[in-house]
């Protein structure tokens, strides 16, 4: 039937076309020398080209040009002569086909009705259409396969023009035609990768758009793909997205403001079909979103979605770390600590060895809390009889046990035991050091740290420096711990050269604690105007940045409340130079400032009982300095500042002065001020050893000459 077609001249809408594919194929290449030499054909590719000329003669009685060649071009294409096809599709003139393919696809999706006398004008059949949009479809493939990207989308976007403008809403009504679902579904899913191969990343984005928001009809796992694949771009492709122009939507309708949020909007779309039980499990989609909104810092709404998951997607153990770290790093540490606690505890846990990780994170977050830091030392205790381990492992697990010692000697009640844990604590930090196999900034900073609190301070320099060449003075902390042991010996013009020259490697953002310790070291030296003025442009500089943060991105909440806590020291410190300066006023004002971003601040009525007791007003003083100790009864500075005011008032009090320095040593050993004013009060007690008041007046000045402008850690 096929080859009758060919022969019958008035059937034909060109009568150059050949008695035979093979004599029309040779024709359109001898002169390229392409030809498309059948051989042996294989019999399913000529059944299926015989079946699609079958359909159209069925629908239309005849095969015209344009379909014989779509016909010939397929056949060349899947013998895998791809240049021979291409010559044979760009011989179809697609442009005069088009306005017959959109009469057709709109006619066609009307709803059933008689015939009038104006619709007896002859169309393409729907076979026709899936024929033309295959040529095209299989041009662009062509196109593709021989480098031509850019060719090759143009191309493919025919198709989807075609259907989106005979169809405005949307490519229904042709589910039974599998062929041309088929054909529109491929389409839509390869011009946006044809757009990536070209690299034109606004088109590809538009491309995505396109597919997602026009009613194409596609199935669940095409969509899905789709919406993947976007996600992956919006992610990891370096390019910025232009917030999509919804005609349609409502007011109340959310709008992704950039890459990050329509990438996360989408994985939690699909994350959604997955759970419901639409479509099947993708571990991929569940590590591109802890990705993404891990970026966001939104680890809280990953955790959300995690503990959605119905039992079984994820394995037990993989579910609790996860939440474990999601909770850890939104400083949520009892409940991430907690769900370690249920893997550490499970009596049907598996080997030990395979908990090496939450061992290690449990240990880490029991550190930071003063009441769990012997839990983390038996975890940690326990991981070193592990054997078979590699050295890293072991080197990390010296590292973590000697932050923990060295917390653990803050709480001691004796003088011998708090020597012996720091002692415990530098052999495992420098155990760790010589176990790693390259240099750990974390290690050097925590041994220079630990170092320089035991007054160390030749070691602890060593380090420090070692520390920032390390890091190529990348870390802000560690110029400012290099800075804080050259002020602690006393060499403050050199610590300030250090500072500047961290301004200088450092972006604008991150210059904030180095300009508030560059401020203290003029003070120090005696420099407080040149101080004040440092103040005020570090005050600027985070005016500036919170607005900027405000407009374009969202901070994490560490980061916001390190930002709104240094803003708060600020104007305290400013209100305590003031204050010196006999500047009442002025340190009003400060303290004002600080009030209105943090009223119950322990420093805020500290610093405000330092004025008052400047001013004279020492009954008003004392007042702000118990409600210092109502927020904050470890305030450090309060209770020696209330301990000095009593004496001041009254002599009989000493026992309750007493007490109250006691306390701040306990609190903190190496404040000079609490040791001085400690003996002070043995000197003024009847009966007290003028010995034991000495030794606090030698502490007192040992310290003080070897007290940073700011605390080392």
């Amino acid at each position: 039937m096929m080859m009758n077609c060919f022969y019958s001249g008035e059937q034909l809408a060109r009568k150059e076309v050949n008695a035979s594919s093979e004599s029309l194929a040779t024709r359109d290449f001898s002169a390229s020398g392409y030809s498309s030499r059948p051989g042996d054909p294989d019999p399913k590719l000529d059944n299926s080209n015989i079946e699609e000329a079958e359909s159209s003669l069925r629908e239309s009685g005849f095969l015209n040009y344009e379909e014989a060649r779509a016909l010939l071009g397929r056949l060349e294409y899947q013998k895998g002569n791809i240049e021979a096809a291409l010559h044979v599709f760009e011989g179809i003139d697609i442009p005069a086909v088009i306005p017959k393919m959109k009469d057709s696809l709109a006619k066609k999706s009307e709803q059933p009705r008689r015939h009038s006398q104006s619709d007896i004008s002859p169309q393409m059949s729907v076979h026709a259409v899936s024929l033309m949009f295959e040529a095209i479809f299989l041009k662009s493939k062509s196109l593709q396969a021989l480098g031509r990207f850019t060719e090759a989308a143009q191309s493919c976007r025919i198709i989807l023009e075609t259907v989106e403008s005979a169809l405005p809403d949307g490519f229904h009504n042709f589910s039974s035609n599998l062929k041309l679902q088929e054909i529109v579904n491929k389409s839509v899913e390869l011009l946006p990768e044809l757009w990536k191969l070209a690299s034109d990343p606004q088109s590809t984005i538009l491309s995505y758009r396109r597919a997602l928001l026009y009613q194409w009809n596609l199935d669940i796992n095409t969509r899905k793909n789709i919406e993947k694949e976007f996600a992956i771009f919006l992610l990891y492709s370096g390019c910025d997205a232009n917030p999509p122009n919804l005609k349609s939507q409502m007011e109340s309708s959310y709008v992704p403001k950039n890459n990050l949020e329509e990438a996360i909007l989408l994985l939690l779309i699909i994350l959604r079909k997955i759970v419901i039980g639409i479509i099947e499990w993708d571990p991929s989609i569940y590590y591109h979103l802890s990705f993404a909104l891990s970026v966001a810092c939104d680890l809280t709404s990953l955790a959300h979605q995690i503990e959605e998951f119905p039992p079984g997607i994820i394995e037990r153990k993989e579910r609790y770390n996860t939440l474990a770290l999601c909770y850890y790093g939104e400083g949520e540490d009892i409940v991430s600590l907690n769900l370690l606690r249920s893997l550490l505890n499970n009596k049907e846990k598996e080997i030990q060895h395979d908990l090496t990780f939450e061992m290690i994170l449990a240990s880490k977050i029991c550190g930071g809390q003063s009441c769990f830091i012997e839990e983390g030392i038996a975890y940690l205790h326990e991981l070193l009889k592990f054997e078979g381990k590699c050295e890293e492992m072991f080197s990390v697990v010296q590292f973590l046990l000697g932050i923990s010692l060295s917390a653990k000697s803050k709480n001691a009640n004796l003088d011998s035991e708090k020597i012996s844990l720091q002692s415990q604590a530098v052999e495992s930090l420098e155990k760790s050091h010589k176990m790693m196999k390259y240099e750990d900034a974390d290690v050097l900073f925590n041994l220079s740290t630990e170092y320089a609190e035991q007054r160390k301070l030749d070691l602890a320099l060593y380090y420090a420096k070692h520390l920032v060449k390390t890091e190529a003075g990348a870390s802000v902390k560690g110029w400012i711990l290099l800075a804080r042991i050259l002020s602690a010996q006393k060499q403050y013009v050199e610590a300030e050269n250090i500072i500047d020259a961290a301004i200088d490697e450092t972006g604008k953002w991150d210059q904030g604690e180095l300009l508030r310790t560059k401020a203290k070291l003029q003070i120090a030296q005696g420099h407080l105007k040149n101080g004040i003025e440092t103040y005020t442009r570090l005050l600027a500089v985070l005016q500036v940045r919170s607005k900027s943060f405000s407009h374009h991105k969202k901070l994490s909440k560490k980061t916001s409340n390190k930002e709104t806590g240094l803003e708060i020291e600020i104007w305290h410190d400013l209100a305590n130079v003031y204050t010196s300066l006999s500047q009442w006023r002025d340190a009003e004002v400060c303290l004002l400032k600080s009030k209105a971003i943090d009223p119950h601040s322990p420093s805020r009525w500290h610093a405000t009982g330092l004025l008052r007791q400047a001013k004279g007003q020492k009954e008003e003083a004392l007042s702000s300095f118990e409600k210092a100790l109502d927020i904050d009864p470890n305030h450090v500075p309060s209770l020696i500042s209330t301990a000095i005011v009593l004496r001041e008032l009254n002599d009989q009090s000493l026992p309750v002065v007493k007490s109250f320095i006691t306390d701040a040593l306990r609190l903190d050993r190496t404040n000079f001020s609490a040791w001085f004013n400690l003996g002070l009060v043995y000197k003024a007690e009847n009966g007290s050893s003028s010995l034991e008041a000495a030794e606090c007046f030698e502490a007192a000045i040992m310290l003080e000459e070897s007290e940073p402008v700011e605390p080392f850690r």
